[in-house]
């Protein structure tokens, strides 16, 4: 305790002493919804910079866009507050950015002015004439250095047709030190999947020398410290990613994440105000794969909307199988697209769209007149899930049936969609110049406020729809698609999506009753029933996500090393349709049986947040989880436990109790 508070201390007192010597001039990252505080705009493009709830840039949201209307051609500066540059003759510029150009060529460049604007030094500038994401860390010395008052300006010049939106992030603007190793951003997904998960970070040099050397170290709340060195060689401006080669152990549960910079070249960098960052991390038990949802709210009155449709279909025609996609037309601006219908419009209410082209993905809404880029789609499809949805349908004149299965690992209560689409439509061309369109909404098969849906952990659920579509908007009955996903209402997230297999009379059924029978030391034998109806052609076995076999067989003998196996079982049909993957737990170490028989119990259930858990007679783990898999609660306890929890929202809430690395999963609802 002792040594911890020395540290500290030095610690404190190193701070103070480097951040005398370090000085930040402009540090924005647009984090507000507005522009910030003593911005303003210059010369053309008044009304063409924002603030906006998106992230293409590189950074985290908001971020800054400066947008191609109101159409300009000319130069548009965006003005940053005065800073005295008394004795300092040069400084560092950073910033994210990315274009997403029309045709052209365009300007972009960091200027300052030391007469109130008057005349204007170019520090820095950089002409484009296609898509880029990149970065800015340029050392800048102009005829402004050593003034008083100081402007800089970030601007743009050329013809704002030629481009779609330019994005903005984490502008930057201080002294140089001598050695300054920042701490950029963790580059770990949000949400991870129990086992040994390797921490990888991005590191900038911000100084003027050449970094060969650093030692970083990394937390897991609750787990060891992990101190790694890095050999590198860092040149001024210069950024790298690294990963630690030591991994963490995790197990379900949320774990708050801090990763730091202890040393640089040796000794202690002269800014230590950059050298650490923290990010919360979700731990699931398994994961599927993920297929981001796309929903696209569209009008053939829409001029902008042209642009945006190209783009998106250039999208997804070099992505099949990473996404599900609805587009609804809507009856705005013009006098309205003929597809639109009343279901559209509760869906644009539900995200309280305010105009068109807008896109959101996965329950996100995306930059408005923006389309979605290749990096925020691997991002999400990067990302794992939880529940797995997969289905067919099959038609019958104007008459469709629809059967959707759901697979939860954690367990999930949320709503289901379901909406039929044409994949190509003509007959809605109106006045914006398209004469295809693709994706269009046509009818849900759901409510459309969705169906309500609660999944245990580990369980299976499955849904069917009837309905006739005569009434609709279709064009051809031969040429449908059907998207399926499941969505929480309170945030809008969307857990998982997937577009039906079409035109099929067999729907892929999972396997029934996936047990496990132990054969010897170090080894078992996964056993399951076949599905139902009996038409699976074989079943492809799943090891910690991997796949280690298929098999026509009913039953698999595994070898497997200790600790906790997540173990899935996935039916194959015709047509490369496969099922949904059935889930089990196994731990070699223990017996079978008594990982099977654990006695726990919840009681009452429903609450009002008073409970009690049956345990066994050793300490357990106690973590309580809400729908949307936040821990609410956490503590350790044996045999009979009462629980106090009655300052929860009413609602269902997970209990995940972790024995001898067996982790059970039990459900309670808790009343007003």
């Amino acid at each position: 305790m002792k040594k911890s508070l020395l540290f500290a201390i030095a610690m404190l007192v190193c701070a103070s002493a480097f951040s005398q010597m370090r000085t930040t001039f402009i540090n924005e990252h647009f984090d507000g919804s507005s522009m910030p505080s003593g911005w303003y705009v210059a010369g053309d493009g008044l009304d063409n910079w924002i603030v906006y709830n998106s992230s293409q840039a590189g950074g985290q949201a908001n971020e800054l866009v400066f947008m191609w209307y109101p159409i300009f051609e000319g130069t548009s500066r965006l003005v940053m507050p005065a800073v005295d540059l008394t004795g300092v003759s040069s400084v560092m510029v950073s910033m994210k950015y990315a274009l997403d150009n029309n045709s052209g060529t365009c300007t972009i460049g960091i200027a300052t002015s030391s007469d109130g604007g008057d005349t204007w030094n170019d520090g820095w500038s950089q002409s484009f004439d296609a898509d880029v994401q990149s970065s800015v860390n340029e050392l800048i010395s102009t005829p402004d250095m050593g003034n008083a008052n100081v402007l800089f300006c970030l601007y743009f010049t050329g013809d704002s047709y030629n481009i779609f939106d330019w994005f903005f992030d984490d502008i930057e603007i201080y002294s140089v030190e001598n050695t300054d190793l920042s701490l950029q951003s963790i580059d770990m997904n949000p949400m991870a999947i129990a086992g040994d998960r390797y921490v990888t970070c991005t590191i900038a040099n911000k100084g003027i020398s050449t970094i060969n050397e650093v030692t970083m170290s990394y937390h897991f709340s609750g787990t060891e410290r992990v101190e790694e060195v890095f050999d590198v060689t860092l040149l001024p401006s210069d950024s790298t990613q690294l990963t630690f080669a030591q991994p963490t152990n995790l197990y379900p549960g949320s774990y708050p994440l801090a990763v730091s910079i202890e040393t640089v070249n040796g000794v202690a960098d002269d800014d230590p105000l950059n050298n650490t960052l923290s990010k919360d991390i979700n731990v699931i038990r398994a994961g599927v794969q993920r297929i981001p949802m796309i929903e696209h709210f569209s009008s053939s009155t829409c001029n902008p909307c042209v642009n945006v449709n190209t783009q998106m279909q250039f999208l997804t025609d070099n992505n099949p199988g990473k996404f599900t996609y609805t587009k609804y037309q809507m009856n705005w601006p013009g006098s309205g697209d003929p597809y639109f219908t009343e279901e559209c419009a509760t869906r644009s209410f539900y995200y309280a769209i305010a105009g068109v082209p807008q896109l959101t993905m996965d329950g996100v809404l995306m930059e408005p007149s923006m389309p979605i880029s290749q990096i925020q789609l691997d991002n999400e499809y990067n990302m794992p899930a939880d529940t797995e949805v997969k289905g067919s349908f099959s038609v019958n004149g104007n008459t469709i049936t629809a059967k959707v299965d759901f697979m939860s690992i954690e367990g999930v209560s949320a709503k289901v969609f379901v909406s039929v689409n044409e994949k190509v439509t003509y007959d809605n061309a109106m006045t914006n110049g398209e004469t295809e369109f693709h994706h269009v909404f046509m009818k849900f098969l759901t409510d459309d406020e969705g169906d309500e849906i609660d999944i245990a952990a580990g369980e299976f659920q499955h849904v069917e729809f009837t309905c006739d579509l005569s009434s609709t908007h279709i064009e051809e009955m031969s040429d449908l698609e059907v998207a399926a996903w499941i969505q929480y209402e309170t945030n809008h997230r969307i857990v998982n999506s997937r577009y039906l297999y079409a035109y099929s009379d067999t729907h892929p059924y999972p396997v029934r009753n996936l047990t496990f029978t132990k054969t010897n030391e170090g080894s078992f034998k996964a056993q399951w029933e076949a599905p139902e109806g009996n038409h699976a052609l074989s079943y492809n076995v799943y090891l910690a996500g991997e796949c280690i076999a298929n098999t026509t067989a009913l039953d698999y003998e595994i070898n497997a090393n200790k600790g906790i196996h997540v173990l899935a079982v996935e039916a194959v049909y015709a047509n490369d349709m496969t099922s949904v993957k059935m889930f089990r737990i196994y731990d070699p170490t223990e017996s079978v049986n008594e990982q099977q028989s654990v006695a726990y119990d919840i009681y009452p259930n429903p609450n009002k947040g008073q409970f009690n858990i049956v345990l066994p007679e050793k300490e357990c783990e106690i973590v309580v989880a809400n729908s949307v898999g936040q821990t609410v609660h956490r503590c350790k306890a044996r045999g009979l436990t009462t629980l106090h929890l009655e300052d929860l929202n009413s609602g269902i809430y997970f209990v995940n109790v972790k024995s001898d690395q067996v982790v059970t999963t039990m459900k309670f609802v808790k009343e007003l």
